[in-house]
């Protein structure tokens, strides 16, 4: 796999990649192979459902702190948060001021793994679905006038799906701990589970 940097975003050239066209044609250093790009979606879902299916019954109002979370809110979150990755797919914009932010009410081990199943599928049909031009438009996330920030899907979808997925699963794991609940491997072995 070939790949060159531009800006933040890494462009990856693969002899199937797909092409993008401007109005000077078609342009080899806009190539972006959209399976190497997210090629490890599939594999932070998997990581992630492993994370929800340790939810221990019983804890949903803990808190570590006065202002965190609760165990039951940071864990619907996680599960919610592909639906973001759908909406990314599907839209040229969100905009929070019109549709206002419902936390999910998923509380029981079965409710949080359902709803991540569910959100995960979906976000994953609506990224495979986005040819190249798509992936390189802006998307645009805001509170009404205020835009809280602009790129290409491609780059969003990273950081305000995956990436977020994987901020807030990592917090997961530390309430675990705390718990003593036992944390499963991630990206290497943990002090309760070798690979």
């Amino acid at each position: 796999m070939r790949f060159r940097r531009e800006g933040s975003l890494f462009i990856f050239i693969q002899p199937k990649a797909l092409m993008t066209t401007t109005n000077t044609g078609t342009t080899p250093d806009r190539q972006i192979e959209l399976d190497a790009l997210f090629a490890d979606l599939d594999q932070e879902f998997a990581i992630t459902r492993r994370v929800l299916e340790r939810y221990p019954e019983g804890h949903a109002d803990w808190k570590p702190h006065e202002k965190s979370m609760s165990l039951g809110e940071l864990a619907a979150h996680v599960a919610n948060l592909p639906h973001f990755g759908k909406r990314i797919a599907e839209s040229p914009e969100f905009d929070f001021a019109t549709t206002p932010y419902a936390p999910p009410t998923a509380r029981t081990r079965a409710e949080i793994l359902d709803l991540f199943d569910e959100r995960s599928a979906a976000a994953r049909k609506a990224v495979g679905s986005l040819g190249a031009d798509a992936m390189l438009t802006d998307w645009t996330l805001r509170v009404g006038e205020k835009i809280i920030a602009t790129a290409t899907r491609a780059q969003q979808l990273r950081r305000l799906m995956l990436s977020h997925i994987i901020h807030h699963r990592g917090q997961l794991t530390v309430y675990y701990r705390l718990l003593h609940v036992p944390v499963p491997s991630v990206y290497g072995p943990s002090a309760d589970e070798r690979i």
